[in-house]
């Protein structure tokens, strides 16, 4: 390995990873340190239904994350042709939409609402009717009495992703540390390094922390610099069956409670997911499944019939207020890419572009700013001197500092 890497990352999941690849375009020297990139059964990704939906995902409330996440969406299908290109995989990338089904009159009215929010912010969804929604998808139950269909939502699978990232990795020549990364290395107050659990380092110009649940506790970051990210466990099952059940992902709320079922090409359906605030528990659970097959059966009654191939629970990297933590921080040299919670597959390339310190996007910069700001991690330093990463000239600091930051470089 080299003596120095101008960036070191420490996770390997579909966010580190994306961060990695982006950065070797740029020709930086990149190391990504995890102790099984891609293939943690306990990170997030891993275990993700690959769902790209910020339409039918948008709520009242959270119209910033709205924001990030359809920056996102209008990225993904050139991050995916590329990624395809780079690494010879297919992502499984498809666009055929979401839709949102109801049952009751309950429902029906809370999806009005919905329809009328989404109107208003010019969100492209069609309201349906039963029929119409049974038309679309025939194996929906007969009690479905309307729908939402959000035709921009797209979904991947998100193992594909991770594994054409890891292959495009290798092309470039970076470099993939398997093992634990124990502690920030720091030099003058600037993070200069990590320090690994098998007693060796690595020097870099600088260190992105996408360690998803796990970034809330690195040895060597001050407390005031600490994401304040929490584990979020989330139960799914994946089922098979010889033909596709369904041509397009199906959200509903039953009980209560939220499910979806997201179709892959070659016949599995994962069925998902639960959302529980346990700490750092990935146990499957009777309980957890029996509700996710009670609630996925109420959409698809089909759904008992099919093979269970897989069960897993993740951990979503959660913040309080629900939005992700990009950019710097109060510690020069250090970037964080966590707190994706429900969003990691979605805003991988948004958060690599933003972390690679170019935008392969089509907005303009002041846009870009402004979306850098909105997940800085800076909001929860308060007090922070310097530019606000809301203005462009704070992104332009923000630019600057990674450049002189990278101290290789190589075309």
């Amino acid at each position: 390995m080299p003596d120095l890497f101008d960036l070191v990352v420490v996770g390997g999941g579909v966010i580190g990873l994306s961060v990695a690849w982006r950065a070797t375009g740029r020709g930086l020297r990149v190391a990504v340190v995890d102790p099984a990139p891609a293939a943690s059964h306990a990170a997030a990704s891993h275990a993700a239904a690959g769902m790209l939906a910020p339409v039918s995902e948008v709520t009242y409330t959270e119209e910033p994350l709205l924001r990030l996440g359809t920056a996102s969406l209008e990225r993904w299908p050139a991050f995916a042709a590329e990624l395809s290109r780079a690494s010879g995989h297919d992502l499984d990338y498809r666009t055929d939409g979401t839709l949102d089904v109801a049952f009751g009159a309950d429902d029906l009215a809370a999806l009005d609402d919905l329809a009328a929010f989404t109107a208003a912010l010019g969100l492209p969804a069609e309201r349906l009717t039963g029929r119409e929604c049974r038309r679309l998808e025939p194996m929906l139950a007969p009690s479905v009495r309307g729908g939402l269909l959000a035709g921009g939502d797209a979904w991947v699978d998100p193992r594909r992703v991770t594994a054409a990232l890891l292959a495009a990795l290798g092309r470039t020549g970076a470099t993939l540390v398997p093992g634990r990364v124990t502690g920030l290395l720091t030099a003058s107050g600037a993070a200069c390094g990590v320090r690994l659990e098998s007693g060796g380092h690595l020097d870099a110009g600088r260190v992105v922390l996408a360690a998803g649940a796990w970034s809330g506790s690195l040895e060597g970051v001050p407390p005031e610099a600490l994401p304040p990210v929490r584990p979020v466990k989330g139960q799914i099952m994946r089922l098979r069956s010889p033909e596709p059940v369904l041509s397009r992902c199906v959200r509903g709320v039953v009980h209560g409670s939220h499910v979806y079922l997201v179709p892959r090409g070659d016949g599995e359906l994962v069925v998902g997911a639960t959302q529980e605030e346990l700490g750092f528990d990935t146990r499957v659970t009777a309980g957890g499944l029996w509700e996710l097959l009670r609630d996925a059966r109420e959409l698809v009654p089909g759904v008992t019939e099919l093979e269970v191939t897989e069960t897993i629970a993740g951990l979503r990297p959660g913040t309080p207020d629900n939005l992700p933590l990009v950019g710097p921080t109060i510690v020069p040299g250090l970037d964080l890419a966590t707190g994706h919670h429900r969003g990691g597959v979605l805003l991988a390339p948004l958060t690599a572009d933003l972390c690679a310190g170019e935008d392969t996007g089509s907005v303009r910069p002041a846009e870009l700013a402004e979306l850098a700001g909105l997940c800085s991690p800076l909001r929860f330093a308060r007090g922070t001197p310097g530019p606000s990463p809301l203005s462009e000239s704070g992104l332009a600091a923000r630019e600057r500092d990674f450049t002189e930051n990278t101290t290789r470089e190589h075309r």
